[in-house]
């Protein structure tokens, strides 16, 4: 595989994309991504073991599996047991996303909380990264990571609309900053300031596809070839090259996502 930039989180497992999968990952190559994170916790548990087997029949694909705090919940010793079967696998490489969600709370903020600490569990069991998505929940996020830590295998806060102290708060405790399309928008001055602060080795790109299609590509389902518009806001943030985000980046995704296989 060619270097490129890695899209760090997408769910290919999302219907959007079942009648053209292949078209999907091949156009990504094309446009430049090197690699592709096949995020789990998208909706129940066979969403993540979809991903897993995405990425068994792809070698520029790894995944992960989990359950997203929408589906809390849900969460039962069996689906534990599913995770667990799914944590065993080579091609599976991190756990999650997990998290806590405070702005829809889909689920009761009580059984978010507990379904995190579950997650946290298993990856310090699995030795494996944790993909998190927070939001509106800071402050109960580093309760959580602190009081069930360390968490020493790290991970992602994906899909990062948050501010400067709060993500400084998560690289402390060894987690990346991954951005999506959101950081492209027009009404995300914010966002951007917070990116510019931040060092472009603790960072990472990402699509969230089919979700958050970013500029020039709003109003589309987005898709993992899109990422590259969202490394090209980043670079022009640090003020560096595009190939310097895109080698930074790609090199945290790597060591995140990619281990060597026994």
């Amino acid at each position: 595989m060619s270097e490129g930039v890695i899209d760090s989180h997408c769910h290919l497992s999302d219907k959007v994309f079942a009648g053209d999968l292949e078209g999907t990952i091949a156009r990504a190559h094309e446009a430049g991504v090197a690699r592709i994170v096949a995020v789990g916790g998208g909706g129940p548990v066979e969403d993540s073991e979809t991903s897993a087997d995405i990425a068994r029949s792809h070698d520029s694909i790894r995944a992960t599996a989990g359950i997203h705090p929408h589906d809390a919940k849900n969460y039962t010793d069996e689906t534990e047991l599913r995770l667990q079967a799914l944590l065993e696998r080579a091609e599976v490489t991190a756990v999650g996303e997990t998290g806590l969600d405070y702005h829809y709370e889909y689920s009761p903020r009580r059984v978010q909380r507990k379904a995190l600490a579950r997650h946290l569990a298993l990856a310090v069991r699995y030795r494996k990264p944790v993909v998190i998505h927070c939001r509106e929940a800071e402050s109960d996020f580093v309760d959580v990571w602190d009081s069930e830590g360390p968490i020493e295998s790290g991970g992602v806060m994906h899909c990062y609309t948050g501010g400067y102290k709060d993500a400084c708060k998560a690289i402390d405790r060894g987690l990346l900053i991954s951005f999506s399309g959101i950081l492209t928008f027009r009404s995300s001055d914010d966002l951007r300031d917070t990116a510019r602060r931040l060092p472009l080795d603790r960072l990472m790109v990402e699509t969230d596809s089919p979700f958050l299609a970013p500029e020039p590509h709003r109003g589309k389902h987005n898709e993992p070839a899109f990422v590259i518009a969202t490394a090209r806001v980043l670079a022009e943030i640090h003020g560096v090259a595009y190939e310097e985000v895109a080698r930074t980046t790609s090199a945290n995704a790597l060591a995140t996502f990619f281990p060597a296989r026994d």
